[in-house]
């Protein structure tokens, strides 16, 4: 039961990255055109099979001119922290470079001594290489223009779509090698939150080749941040996430 829950619950170390995959691209956008991103702070509930897995929170934060971090830490309840007792934890650093979201580093880590699960990246854009380590192997990969790390995806997605583009397709940085994500818009739906009544978008995200897919309802009036996800695994739910609290400052 626990190694099961393991298994599903350290996706998690992605899944609100990949809450955005399939939906950030390179594009030749000048800076005027992409608004800035608003610093904000949100939480969500962790749901697996109707049970309340445990909760997420994501921080973005402005540290430069054009430079922020964003972080998100997980953290388990109930028997799922005996699996889990420590957080997992992501952090991307990036700019925004001509109006696009440009990754410089990346960092994963679920708070264990040694651990074979840690993720240290280096985006060097003068270059071309992407760089440092992953689950313990070496990472040296040459970058596709617009490469995003997990994290630095989701602010791209939120970017495009606030200034009124619609991506097809962005490459990902996952682990030790670049993947490109696809996606589809399928449709509108206004859900009920503890922040109220919320029109959203929703959009599925998938890989060739790959039986998962994810949905997301990204709210326009919040700047297209995900209010709620679903992962799902040959039709059958994996894991959902949704908002409980958004601060923003």
């Amino acid at each position: 039961m626990l190694q099961k829950i393991k298994s599903r619950y350290g996706a998690l170390v992605t899944m609100l990255a990949v809450i955005a995959a399939g939906l950030a691209a390179a594009t030749s956008a000048t800076a005027a055109e992409v608004p800035a991103p608003a610093p904000f702070v949100a939480k969500f509930a962790i749901e697996w099979k109707g049970l309340t897995a445990g909760y997420s929170t994501l921080e973005l934060a402005r540290v430069g001119p054009d430079t922020y971090t964003y972080r998100s830490r997980n953290l388990a309840r109930g028997i799922f922290r005996l699996a889990f007792p420590d957080a997992i934890s992501q952090l991307s650093t990036f700019s925004i470079v001509d109006g696009a979201v440009r990754p410089s580093r990346y960092e994963a880590d679920d708070g264990k001594p040694d651990s074979d699960q840690a993720v240290a990246l280096q985006f060097d854009w003068h270059t071309g290489r992407v760089t440092g380590s992953a689950m313990k192997k070496p990472v040296d990969v040459a970058l596709e223009p617009g490469t995003q790390d997990a994290m630095s995806v989701q602010i791209a997605l939120m970017s495009e779509l606030a200034a009124g583009r619609s991506p097809k397709r962005f490459w990902l940085m996952d682990n030790d090698e670049i993947k490109e994500y696809q996606y589809v818009r399928e449709g509108t739906d206004t859900l009920d939150t503890p922040l109220g009544k919320l029109a959203t978008v929703i959009y599925r995200s998938e890989r060739a080749g790959s039986d998962r897919v994810t949905r997301l309802w990204l709210a326009p009036e919040l700047g297209y941040l995900p209010v709620r996800a679903e992962r799902r695994r040959k039709d059958k739910v994996d894991f959902e996430l949704t908002i409980q609290e958004l601060k923003k400052s």
